[in-house]
């Protein structure tokens, strides 16, 4: 007798059949209609959300895992956060503007959030904060409401829209790169697009 053989079920990715490649970042007027809609309509949880996840410009897994002490001290939100990304164990820091600060501290007040607690929890039970497929359904829902392709977009789009930004801005490729949190010249410069060519110039003319 041959020992019979147990079918396991197959595994199917949450994301299958989605569009997979670089994600775009958003445009500046595509940022205030996602913002200004949130406003009005109060949705206060996704408006600092999406505020900070403009700022941070963390992973979908560390901006997830953010606790209220991570950016607040005191009751306070700070203009300056830092944390250790899962990543790569490298620490990176974020500025938080004022409209996002403000925005934290409302939702902080709304939701009751204590010091020790995830900044989004989830309203899922066996799940403590918000996960990143839950993440990714929500930036889905931003990019849709505004009259965007969710498949050219996800939360990729929230951590390459300031630094895309700052970098048609400035130019300054090593900026970017410790923003991101990046530990080589070249990952930031594949993370951006940006020509090999006037990528070296760059580089050439920047000194670290």
């Amino acid at each position: 007798m041959y020992p019979t053989l147990i079918e396991r079920p197959v595994h199917i990715p949450w994301n299958k059949g989605k569009l997979s490649g670089q994600k775009r970042p958003l445009k500046l007027q595509e940022i205030w209609a996602i913002r200004i809609r949130l406003q009005l309509q109060e949705r206060n949880r996704e408006l600092a959300l999406f505020n900070l996840a403009i700022d941070s410009k963390l992973r979908a897994c560390d901006l997830m895992a953010l606790t209220v002490t991570d950016i607040a001290q005191g009751g306070r939100v700070q203009s300056r956060a830092q944390i250790v990304q899962q990543k790569t164990g490298r620490p990176v820091q974020f500025e938080i503007t004022e409209q996002t600060r403000l925005s934290l501290e409302r939702w902080i007040t709304e939701a009751h959030l204590l010091p020790p607690d995830y900044l989004f929890p989830s309203r899922v039970n066996n799940s403590p904060h918000l996960s990143r497929r839950q993440y990714a359904r929500i930036v889905d829902r931003w990019v849709t409401e505004i009259g965007l392709d969710p498949s050219l977009y996800g939360t990729h789009s929230l951590r390459r829209t300031k630094v895309s930004l700052i970098y048609r801005r400035t130019k300054n490729l090593r900026a970017i790169q410790l923003l991101l949190g990046h530990t080589k010249l070249e990952s930031t410069v594949r993370y951006l697009g940006v020509e090999v060519d006037d990528a070296l110039v760059l580089s050439e003319q920047t000194e670290v």
